[in-house]
Parts: structure tokens; C-alpha cells; sequence
């Protein structure tokens, strides 16, 4: 009687320990990237067909590129122009235009000693009334005037003698610099026309088609990229407790016998679908947590679009089987 006790006890453990599996509902799905049009251009050639697998790097299309190369080359020329100034200023005036300088100079000195005597003349005689006052005052004014050319000449001779300031070399730097900057901007805006894919991947969409002109922004194309799709499923809020990031789960796509499995890589912990005021009561079984589980190598072959069911293995109690998830 002990024994028979102790063998329906055994029995009821064994049962209560059983696990099961409960399944969440989702979509098999592949990693997506749009690849959107830099300026609006129009589309001068195709390089692959949709469906096509690419390797990163490959010419998917063209655009026209005329514009922008003649904007390059319109930069380059104002970097040229932009160099050739700083290189002026850097180098300073010519000996040529010291010299120039210095000849007239001299000229203006003899212009203003000869105002100074002519002045002098007209002053003496003045003064036994041989010339009248109106006479000295314009050779007085004369006079000045040759005097303050002379002052402009020997300051316009120093300042070539000194060479060129430097906040007019910084400013010439900082002017090239901006040139060069819009030039390596346009170069970058050119080779962008040349779109290529930038990861190994599938030609998912080509919105577009030959002659087209996508606006500035719009998807030229779409690819599927990763190693392996993964299937987007929503946990129920009675299963939210039985899974975590890492959890290795058993995945059924339909229209396949064969089971694939994968890991989680997301769970989300904001739950969808349900307002936030049914977050109690019976009401809260009808959470529903978003989760994606990236799927094993078997998978590569797969679609995106399938209905699948990750199938959530859990105990009695409710809690996921950690022990046998580790052997797996």
C-alpha cells in the first residue's frame, strides 16, 4: 500500500513537471534597408533585376550625373582660384611693384618741393603787394595737396616693404578651406549617383524604373540583407514570463514540415496592441509583446511573408524549461 502511494506520487510529479509548448503567432522576416535617392536625378541605367542576391559593393543603378560633375568641376576651379590667392599673399608683392612704388614716390617729393617754393615765391611777394591774397592761399592749397600725395606714396611703399598682413593670409586659408570642403562634398554627392549595394543581400524592390526621376529621399531600392531571416512573433502576455532574450525556440513555417530553430534577439517590454488601462484583470492576457528570433543557417532559403509559430516550451507552472533549452 506504501509502494502504490508512493508510485501514484512519482506519477503526479512526473505529470505536474510535464512540458508543453504554446505557440505565438507572427511572419517570417528578412532585415530590410532602402537605399534613397541622394538628388533628384534621372535614372540612366538598371545593373540587376529584382530578386537578384548581390555582393556589397555591386552597381545596383546609375543616375545621371551630368549636373553634378559640371557643380564639381565649377568648385574646383573657385578652389584654384581660392590657392592662387593665398599663394599671392604668401609670397608678397613683386620687386617690380616695390620699385614702382619707390619711383613715385620720388616723383610726388618733387612735385611737392616744387609747390613748397612756388609757395615761398608768392609769399614774399606778397608783402610789397606784387600778387594778391588769393594767389598764395591757391598755391598754399596746391602746396598741401602735393604734400599729403607725398604721405599716401611713402605709406603705399611701406606697406608693400612689409609684406601681406596676416589676417589677410588666415582669411585666404580659411576661403580655401571652404572650397575644398564643398569640392570633397560634391565629390562625395558624385559617387553616391553610382548607387551600390551596401551589404551582401537581395534585390527585394526596384520602385523605379528606367528614365524614371525619384525625388530627393525616395527608395531607388530595397533589399533584404542578414545571414538568415528571423520570425517576428507577439508573445502573450501569459507566455511573456516563460521567454527572454537568448532563448533558444522552435519555429514552424507554413507550408514547411521541416521545424527550424532560432534564438531571441528582441523582446520588446512595451506591450502592443492592448491601451494601457487594461493592464489588470482578465483583460491583461490580451497583452501581446513583440519578439524576433533570428533564425539558424537551414533557414537561408526561406521567404519573407510566411506565417510561422514559435512554439514557447513552458511547464505546469507556467515558466519556461531553462535546464532542457541548454542541452538543445
Amino acid at each position: 500500500m506504501v509502494r502504490l502511494s508512493l508510485l501514484i506520487m512519482l506519477v503526479w510529479l512526473l505529470v505536474a513537471c510535464e512540458q508543453r509548448t504554446s505557440p505565438a503567432l507572427g511572419t517570417l522576416e528578412w532585415d530590410r534597408i532602402a537605399l534613397p535617392a541622394p538628388v533628384a536625378e534621372v535614372i540612366s541605367s538598371i545593373e540587376v533585376r529584382e530578386g537578384q542576391r548581390v555582393e556589397a559593393g555591386e552597381i545596383l543603378l546609375q543616375l545621371d550625373d551630368r549636373r553634378t560633375r559640371a557643380q564639381l568641376e565649377s568648385l574646383e576651379a573657385q578652389a584654384l582660384e581660392r590657392r592662387a590667392m593665398l599663394d599671392k599673399l604668401l609670397e608678397g608683392p613683386r620687386i617690380e611693384e616695390i620699385e614702382r612704388a619707390q619711383a613715385n614716390l620720388e616723383g610726388y617729393r618733387a612735385e611737392e618741393k616744387e609747390r613748397r617754393a612756388n609757395y615761398n615765391r608768392l609769399e614774399a611777394l606778397k608783402d610789397e603787394d606784387f600778387v594778391s591774397q588769393s594767389d598764395v592761399d591757391s598755391a598754399l592749397s596746391s602746396y598741401n595737396s602735393a604734400a599729403a600725395q607725398t604721405r599716401a606714396g611713402a605709406a603705399q611703399l611701406l606697406e608693400l616693404q612689409r609684406g601681406s598682413r596676416i589676417e589677410d593670409i588666415a582669411q585666404a586659408e580659411a576661403a580655401l578651406q571652404q572650397a575644398l570642403a564643398q569640392v570633397a562634398e560634391q565629390k562625395v554627392l558624385l559617387e553616391k549617383l553610382t548607387v551600390r549595394a551596401p551589404r551582401t543581400g537581395q534585390v527585394d524592390s526596384l520602385p523605379y524604373k528606367l528614365g524614371d526621376e525619384a525625388p530627393t529621399g525616395g527608395a531607388l531600392a530595397i533589399m533584404l540583407v542578414g545571414e538568415t531571416p528571423y520570425a517576428r512573433v507577439y508573445i502573450p502576455q501569459t507566455l511573456r514570463s516563460a521567454i527572454r532574450v537568448g532563448d533558444r525556440v522552435q519555429v514552424r513555417v507554413e507550408g514547411f514540415e521541416q521545424s527550424y530553430w532560432g534564438r531571441v534577439r528582441l523582446l520588446r517590454n512595451d506591450p502592443s496592441f492592448t491601451p494601457y488601462f487594461a493592464l489588470t484583470g482578465d483583460d491583461a492576457a490580451r497583452l501581446s509583446y513583440l519578439a524576433e528570433i533570428q533564425l539558424e543557417a537551414d533557414a537561408i532559403h526561406l521567404p519573407a511573408g510566411l506565417p510561422v509559430q514559435a512554439l514557447i516550451a513552458i511547464n505546469s507552472k507556467g515558466t519556461k524549461n531553462r535546464g532542457s533549452d541548454e542541452r538543445q
